[in-house]
This record gives structure tokens, sequence and C-alpha cells, in this order.
């Protein structure tokens, strides 16, 4: 085995005990996050659906 499989197998060696010391999240806490994050990417769509169709009112107003 070359000095490049070596490194290689290292970095997976280390890799693999590092995920080891991960605080993974528990299943209610995924679902949590999750629900938040569906929340807030609505709340953004829907303010910027609006910010969007008032300024194309303004935008049509200006032109005509």
């Amino acid at each position: 085995m070359g000095w490049k499989e070596n490194k290689i197998v290292d970095y997976f060696i280390s890799a693999k005990a590092e995920l080891k010391k991960v605080a993974w999240p528990t299943r209610p806490e995924i679902f949590r996050y999750s629900m938040m994050v569906i929340a807030i990417s609505l709340a953004v769509a829907l303010f910027s659906g609006v910010v969007d169709y008032f300024l194309t009112l303004g935008l049509e107003q200006i032109i005509r």
C-alpha cells in the first residue's frame, strides 16, 4: 500500500471517529426543526409574492 492509500484510509478512520462525537438530534427535534423551516419558507414566499404583486401594480401605473 502506498502513502496515498494510507492517507485515504486514515481520513476515513478519522471521519468515522468524528461522526461518533456528533450530538445527533432526536426525532422530535428533527420534526420541529423541519416544521420551522417549512413555515418560514412559506412565510417568505408569501411575503415575496405580496411585494411582487404590489410592485407590479405600481409599475403598471407608471407605464400607463
